[in-house]
């Protein structure tokens, strides 16, 4: 399928246009919900992509939104027409039922994104992106939670193996993605897993830089400047035949979330820019992961000896 062509893209080219149009009518999605004779549910569902919407129903809703463009809605009555199609449950790996089942909506719908991205921007306060995670660090850092009542060894070997299908998924488009990631100097010290798994995963992020797949900086601990307290967000940058989008997905643990607001992943995708100028540059990042990993084999020696 082309990429122009993509359901994902153009579910969320539709998502978008509604809700701007919406705000530009400066209509509630309560009054949209009046005006259609819709629930509010059914506005906030779609406006979320948590479903599409049908060729009439945009059309009627396009008309409340004064939208009278004949191009702009010819344009996203062919997208809702795409964005209803799915693509074969065989042909992408996250349709699987394990996967679907086991991982939450939000990160699947994100997954999908990333599938289609041009560029993709991590912050990292604890631990490193999925996509960069090694099958030991991730088994590791997931496996923790086992016993906790949220996780059994079932989930943990799905959720590795989804870490390890996107990272594949981007090693397959070298070229055509670049995936930047600023992380805390506190990430890259402790030491998940134990030394040995570390440091494998240390020597990944590595070759991950060597082929070209990775800029990555990071945030010493003796920065001089102020860092503002935000937590862990990824942003993906999806380009569609109108424009370049972004789309953003955070989670704390508990709840997680896929962001489409323009306004907001603007917003972090300056916080992202600035964390980036003030962070250690990518050759001082990589000599220090060199040296992390050298102590890191210097303790193994020592507790085998």
């Amino acid at each position: 399928m082309a990429e122009g062509d993509s359901p994902t893209i153009a579910r969320l080219r539709v998502r978008i246009a509604i809700r701007e149009a919406r705000e530009s009518a400066g209509l509630t999605q309560a009054q949209v919900a009046d005006e259609m004779e819709w629930s509010q549910s059914k506005v906030i569902r779609i406006e979320n992509g948590d479903n599409t919407i049908s060729i009439n129903d945009l059309r009627g809703l396009l008309a409340l939104l004064g939208v009278r463009d004949k191009n702009l809605i010819a344009a996203l009555l062919a997208d809702a027409r795409i964005a209803r199609r799915r693509q074969r449950a065989e042909s992408v790996w996250w349709r699987e039922p394990r996967f679907r089942e086991l991982t939450s909506e939000y990160l699947l719908r994100f997954i999908e994104y990333e599938a289609e991205a041009s560029e993709i921007r991590s912050f990292a306060i604890y631990y490193l992106p999925g996509p960069l995670q090694s099958r030991e660090y991730a088994a590791a850092l997931t496996g923790m939670w086992i016993g906790e009542g949220e996780l059994d060894q079932t989930k943990v070997d799905v959720l590795v193996e989804a870490r390890s299908h996107r990272q594949a998924a981007l090693l397959d488009r070298l070229g055509s993605v670049k995936f930047f990631v600023v992380v805390d100097q506190s990430v890259l010290m402790r030491p998940i897993g134990g030394s040995a798994i570390f440091a494998g995963q240390l020597r990944l992020l590595i070759d991950l830089s060597d082929r070209g797949l990775l800029g990555l900086r990071m945030l010493p601990f003796d920065l001089e400047v102020p860092i503002a307290n935000n937590g862990s967000f990824d942003l993906v940058t999806v380009t569609t035949d109108r424009n370049n989008d972004e789309v953003m997905y955070r989670e704390n643990g508990f709840l997680d979330e896929v962001v489409e607001n323009r306004a907001e992943t603007a917003r972090h995708r300056k916080r992202f820019e600035q964390l980036w100028r003030v962070a250690s540059n990518e050759g001082d990042t990589i000599a220090f992961i060199r040296k992390r990993i050298e102590t890191l084999e210097a303790t193994l020696s020592e507790n085998q000896s």
